[in-house]
């Protein structure tokens, strides 16, 4: 399952030496644009979508894009590495990194964060950051992905099912929100699952088949997780042991089409860090993990949990993180949290995938904080 000799922690992702640059898309199809890649010696793409992206799924040549690349480039990659996940992703050698860099002119490059020792992680947008605009139906949950794409350069969104709540099984919904996602190259990461149960309650049999359609329906999107919610009423070791069993059974259910099922701390015993870890281990399923979120760690009204110690629990088995955001100072920087300190707790671990901003303050206006958080993750991981 791992292509072309990556590790687990390195499959899928952009490891890049050199610098940046966007395929924009001139001359490609809308399927076939929204390629970060970077190059130098190595040159590594990472794709925006999944199954339906034009390539692969679609009965197109992997490599068609790159056809048209050969005119300018004099050249075609030496090989090309498509993994068996559904997350559709590339990784290719360049044969002329020069060529390459004549070919594709430094731009901008949106929504990509790169620093501690040359490393990159892209940042997507968590869709609760405009949770009052997509309430009070200023926003429609259909344009999500093209508000991400061209308000604010983001390639990659994590959905909340609140704001489609009765959309799972509806698949001419769904497929309306695939295809824009698609027109606007933009990459569908996960649901964030609420309302269906709490995984850890006593008897949660009705639960996990609450959360079977969401788990179809993010399937269908090309994510590659949806994220629950692991709480229960019982004793410490009563809920961890149902939250066990939950999150494992639904794993399984889920592992057909490649998704995993990921805890995020939100509240109760998932803001214990080291509880939360203990339910990991004792899940003991490759497809469940976590969504570390870098404030939710008030574990009851009297006790708020380290945040730094929680995050740095809960990243060995990180397959998502949410760089949560409340309240900025004139500086740009986050007041709750030392954001140096918490990515360098995330990439310490050696994640790799995306960043998500998920702006829930009030001080600013939503689409500032958005702002806000993607700049000052951008500034300290260029740093």
């Amino acid at each position: 399952d791992t292509p072309c000799g990556l590790t687990d922690s390195q499959k899928g992702f952009v490891i890049e030496i050199g610098q940046t640059a966007v395929i924009s898309g001139q001359g490609l199809q809308p399927a076939e644009r929204g390629f970060r890649v970077r190059f130098g010696e190595v040159l590594r793409v990472i794709l925006h979508g999944r199954h339906g992206s034009g390539l692969g799924s679609m009965g197109k040549p992997l490599s068609a894009p790159w056809e048209k690349v050969r005119a300018q480039m004099g050249a075609m990659p030496q090989y090309v590495c498509m993994s068996n996940r559904l997350s559709r992703r590339i990784l290719l050698k360049a044969s002329s990194a020069a060529a390459l860099a004549a070919f594709f002119p430094l731009s901008a490059c949106q929504g990509i964060a790169r620093g501690f020792g040359g490393r990159m992680n892209p940042i997507s947008l968590a869709q609760w950051s405009l949770h009052r605009a997509f309430f009070d139906k200023r926003l429609d949950p259909l344009d999500f992905a093209q508000v991400s794409r061209e308000q604010y350069g983001l390639g990659a969104v994590e959905y909340v099912n609140s704001f489609f709540k009765d959309k799972a099984k509806d698949l001419n919904y769904l497929a309306q929100m695939k295809q824009r996602a698609e027109d606007h190259g933009v990459q569908s990461l996960l649901i964030m699952i609420d309302g269906e149960g709490n995984l850890g309650e006593s008897g949660a049999d009705a639960a996990i088949e609450n959360h079977k359609p969401w788990i179809d329906a993010a399937a269908y999107l090309g994510c590659h997780s949806i994220r629950v919610n692991a709480g229960g009423s019982g004793s410490r070791e009563e809920v961890a042991a149902q939250a066990a069993d939950s999150l494992h059974k639904l794993a399984e259910y889920g592992q057909p089409a490649g998704l995993s099922i990921l805890v995020e701390n939100h509240g109760g015993y998932s803001s214990d860090g080291a509880w939360l870890a203990d339910v990991m281990r004792r899940a003991d399923h490759p497809g469940v993990g976590t969504l570390p979120d870098f404030g939710n760690f008030r574990v009851s009204s009297d006790h708020m949990y380290d945040r730094y110690r929680g995050v740095e629990e809960l990243m060995p088995y990180a397959k998502a993180v949410s760089a949560k955001s409340h309240e900025f100072d004139s500086d740009g920087n986050e007041i709750h949290t030392d954001y140096t300190r918490m990515l360098g707790i995330v990439l310490n671990a050696g994640y790799t995938g995306h960043i998500g901003v998920e702006y829930e303050g009030s001080k600013h206006s939503e689409s500032e904080g958005i702002l806000l958080t993607k700049q000052l993750i951008e500034r300290v991981l260029s740093a």
